[in-house]
Order: structure tokens, then sequence, then C-alpha cells
């Protein structure tokens, strides 16, 4: 019973609506799309590089008449020294050109695949941190990772071998039959005969192969979202004592992904020999048919003929093989790029107009005019919501949690529209505004502050990059700051790890507070920021937050309703509602919830 639990734990843990099997048929404009980022180097890496690869082609075609016909038919049976000599020596020197553009054929094609997965995976990531915040709640960061690095990198052979090798193999085909065509239709048509019963055979592993590589992209994409959240809640995880449980998970999505693959190339295995075989059938009719028209005398096939068909039919089914293979590589580039695709085909759900205003001149009034908004149709986070805040002014929302004091704050970002009604700054609706324009003018300081990896001053100048490193010292004397970092090792220039854990809480809360007055925004959010802050470091940031809100527009959300007895105006929500506001002083004598809810803290505060 514990096995099955744990099985259906693996089976729904990691379900997204992103991660299923896309059921759409190999289409050449997927590819064509797929091609279009080639088009930047059309005039400048690809011509040299086909190019180089026009003269392999030529040489190899040619080389097999050369030594069957002439050497064989006619140097060597008419003992000409002469003529072999020079056929030699013109041999010799067509693999010495055949080297050297094989060489550079590499080389710039290589550079040519590298260029375009740097372009794919910048246009990716461009477009990805464009996406709206309902984006990444329907997606796990492991999920999107796996696009942005395995789906892209993927993709690398089919552009820095697969392109040039179909080019190559197509023209090799074409060639060899128009060759040999020439040399004997008869026996042209015998060996060609086993080409229609190939293709209709491997016809049929398409469709196997296209979805076992979706499969593939689908168990890796879950099995890094597992990695992610493992990393990320180790300590979690490791006071529960869940190691075992963890492993066995990772065990299990460790062992869907091995099957997944060795499903996959097991397909792919299965195209190899069946060319291998039709290689042998091929080369049995050539023996059988090709000698018997073979005259002992007459006019018929030569011996030098019949050698220069033994060298094509070896050539022939080489492309043929290595056109399998490439194959299965624009299978595996389909599973990919439509993966990819479908995140960049993804629309903002908050969609800047062409004509998008810039706000600029910001005062800092914000008005909530009969606003509704809803996470889903079954969720409704605001009811009709009227608000007017003026300009620095400082206002507190209060109330249960799930009440909507997130929500507001995520509409005035304009992180999500509301569902009904209007959210305005200084009288222009958002979405009349550009998003970068309305964002630059607001700071959010968030109560799980996030560090990046880098210097403490990187960290702080993440929220001005032009700033000075005098502005950024500033700016963290400000907040009260300085003090503790300038006790570090390295002061200023200490780095500091992802999520910055070899800082306090506080610690990493005052570096928020830095980050944001560099920033000099006209509207702060303050969405329980304080909240994970000891007594005696409240108290410095209460000071800090004195300069900080001065002549600025301030949303506070706080539990703590210690932190918001100085705010001018303070609103009380309740399941998307408003259902009191005025100052704590106004509230405190109405006796309503606000009241209700400093008396419970109270209690609590004075139970512990």
């Amino acid at each position: 019973m514990k096995k099955e639990n744990k099985q259906r734990r693996r089976s729904s843990r990691f379900h997204y609506s992103a991660d299923l099997v896309i059921e759409k048929p190999f289409n050449w404009s997927q590819l064509t799309r797929l091609f279009s980022y080639m088009k930047p180097y059309a005039k400048t890496i690809l011509p040299l590089a086909i190019l180089a690869m026009l003269v392999s082609t030529a040489v190899r075609l040619l080389v097999p008449i050369l030594i069957g016909v002439y050497v064989l038919d006619k140097a060597i049976i008419e003992k000409d020294t002469t003529l072999l000599i020079t056929l030699v020596a013109t041999i010799s020197v067509l693999y010495i050109f055949n080297w050297i553009a094989n060489t550079y054929r590499i080389k710039w094609m290589n550079q040519l695949g590298q260029y375009v997965i740097y372009d794919l995976r910048a246009h990716l990531f461009k477009h990805i941190q464009r996406l709206s915040h309902r984006f990444f709640d329907q997606r796990s960061a492991g999920s999107i990772l796996v696009r942005i690095t395995n789906d892209i990198n993927s993709l690398q052979d089919l552009f820095t071998n697969g392109v040039i090798n179909i080019l190559t193999d197509l023209l090799m085909l074409i060639g060899i039959i128009a060759i040999l065509s020439y040399l004997s239709p008869p026996l042209t048509l015998a060996i060609m005969v086993i080409l229609p019963i190939m293709f209709f055979i491997s016809t049929g592993l398409r469709r196997k192969i296209r979805r076992s590589w979706q499969s593939v992209r689908i168990k890796q994409a879950k099995l890094n979202s597992h990695l992610n959240e493992s990393i990320q809640g180790i300590r979690v995880t490791q006071s529960y004592t869940q190691e075992k449980e963890n492993m066995d998970f990772f065990e299990g999505l460790n062992t869907e992904t091995y099957e997944s693959w060795k499903d996959a190339t097991q397909k792919n295995a299965m195209f190899r020999p069946f060319v291998e075989m039709s290689n042998a059938i091929g080369t049995a009719i050539l023996i059988w048919y090709g000698a018997s028209l073979i005259p002992i005398e007459g006019n018929g096939v030569t011996i030098g003929v019949f050698v220069t068909f033994a060298f094509y039919l070896g050539m022939f089914w080489e492309p043929i093989s290595r056109l399998g293979q490439v194959y299965n590589q624009l299978l595996v580039g389909m599973a990919s790029s439509e993966r990819i695709f479908e995140f960049l085909d993804e629309k903002p759900s908050v969609p800047e107009k062409e004509n998008a205003k810039t706000l600029t001149d910001v005062k800092g009034q914000i008005n909530f005019s009969n606003v509704e908004f809803a996470y889903d149709e079954k969720r409704k986070a605001l009811n009709n919501i009227d608000l007017s805040i003026d300009a620095g002014q400082t206002v507190a929302l209060v109330g249960h949690t799930g009440s909507g004091k997130t929500t507001i704050a995520n509409l005035i970002t304009r992180f999500y529209d509301p569902t009904k009604g209007t959210v305005k700054i200084d009288g222009q609706d958002l979405r009349d505004l550009s998003l970068d324009s309305l964002r630059s003018q607001i700071s959010i300081v968030l109560q799980d502050t996030f560090i990046f990896s880098g210097t403490i001053m990187e960290n702080i100048r993440y929220g001005n990059p032009n700033a000075t490193d005098e502005q950024v010292k500033k700016a963290a004397e400000a907040v009260g700051a300085h003090t503790f970092i300038s006790k570090l090792n390295k002061g200023y220039d200490t780095e500091v790890e992802e999520r910055g854990n070899i800082l306090s809480v506080g610690e990493r809360q005052l570096l928020s507070f830095a980050r944001t007055l560099l920033a000099d925004p006209k509207i702060i959010i303050l969405d329980e920021a304080t909240a994970s802050i000891d007594t005696e470091t409240e108290v410095k940031i209460q000071e800090a937050l004195k300069t900080l809100l001065n002549g600025r527009t301030a949303i506070i959300i706080a539990h703590r309703l210690s932190t918001i007895r100085e705010a001018d105006n303070i609103i009380v929500l309740d399941h998307g509602n408003i259902i009191e506001q005025g100052n704590h002083e106004q509230l405190m004598n109405h006796r309503g919830e606000y009241f209700e809810l400093v008396k419970a803290q109270f209690k609590a505060i004075e139970a512990s």
C-alpha cells in the first residue's frame, strides 16, 4: 500500500499542462521557422560552408569514375603508363582539395551552429522575461530551465552537422543516380528496386520515433523540476528527515527518464541495420545481375564500369544511412523546437499596447475604480474595489490571509490586469502605459527578499545599475545596512551565494531596503517587509523608512500591526472587500474588524 501511494505521488506531483506531448504533425513550416535563425548568416558563413561542401561532394563523385572508367578501362587495359601516372596525380590532388574543403566546412558549420544556438537561446530568454506572472504561476522553474538549456542544446547537432549533411547527402544521391543511369540504365533500375520498399518501411517509424523524443523531453523537464525544488528546499527536507523519501522519488523520475531515453534510442537504432540490409541486397543484385551484363565479347558493361558501380553502390547507402540519422536529428529537433516555440508563441496575459505611453513626471496618485479580479474561475480575489490613494500618502492594507492585500499590490505593478474595472496612476489607465516606464517608478520589498549571487555592492546596485559606489554606500547607510556590511571580511565586496544564505534574514531585508532606496521610485510597496525582522532591527528600519518613504506614495502590507500605526490611511480587507478604512485612532474608536485584529495580536504577544 505504501509503495502504491509513492507511485501515485510520483505520477501526480510534477504534472504540468505545459509538459504534455504536443500532438502536431511533422510539418515543414515549423522546420522553416527553426532554420530561419540561420538567415542572419545567409550571406556570410553559410555560403562559405556550402561552397566547401560542393567542392568535397564533386571530388567524391569524380574519383570513382576516374578509377573505374579511366584507370581500369583505359590506362591499365591500354597499358598507358603516362595516363596512369597523370590519373594517380590527379586523384591525389583531388583528395587534398577534399581534405581542405572538409576542414573548412566543419569549421564554418560549427561556427554557424554556435551562432544560431546563441541567438535562439537569447531570443527565448528575452521572451520569457517579458511574459506575465500568470505564465510562471502555471509552470515550474525546472520546466522553464529545460526549455532554455536542454531543448536548445539538443538542436546543436542539427545546426552544426544536420543541415549541411542533408545538402551533401542529397547531392550525393542525385549525383550517384545520375552517373549510374548514364553508365548503365538497366543495372541502375535493378539496384534501385529496393528503394520503394525501404522508404515504405522507414516511413512507419516516424511517428513512433518523434513521440519517443517528445517523451524524453517531458521526463527531463520533470527531473529538472524535482532537482530545482530539492535544492531550494533542502533545509525543509532535512529538518523533516525526508531524505529517503526524496531520494526514492528522484529514483523514480530518474528511472522514467532513463527508460524514455532507452526507448527512443532503440527506435533510432532500428534504422541503421535496415539500411545495411538494403546495402547487402543491393550488392547481391549488383553481383548477380551486373555479372551477367559483362560480356565475354561485345560492348556490354565493362569491368571498369562494374567496379565503378561497386564504388558508387558503397557510396550510395552511406548517405542514405546518414539521412536516416539526420532524420532522427530532425525528429529530436522537432520535439525540442515544438516545446521552444510553444514558449515563444506564448503571449503575455498583460500585453503592452503598440502605442503605449511613457509614464513621466510621476506624482504617485493611485485610483481603483470598480475593480474585480480572479486568479481563476473559481477564485475571486477582489470584489468591486473602489480605492483612492493620494500622492505621497502612506496607506496600509490589513486583513486575514487571502483577503486580497497582495492582489492589490500586484494590480498596481500590473503583474496582472483587473478582470473588471480600471487601475490608474496620476489619472492614467495602467493598460495605456508602457510596462518599463510604469515599473521603473515602483519598487517592491517582499518578506522573502531575493539576493543574487555576487557581491553586496552588486546586489544593492541592482536597484540602479548606473549608481556609483559612493551612492550605493549612502543608500546602505540610510537604511542602517552599512554597520553590518562594514563588519564583513571584504565589506561591500563580500561575495554572497545564491539567495544570500550567508546573511541573516534581517540583513537580507536591509539590503533590500538599500536597493529600493537606490532605485528612487515614486511608489513603494512593502509586502510584509518587516515580518521577519527582530524588534531591535525593526526600530532601525522604522527610522530608515521615514527617509525612504518621504515624498513617496507607499502601500504597506503588514500582519504586524505595530508597523502601520503612523499610516495616513489603513484599509481593512476581508475576502476581497474593503470593510473599513481610516487612520489607527479612528479605526480603534470604531471598534470594528481592525480593533479585533489589534486585540487578538496583543493577546498573542502576551501569551508568548
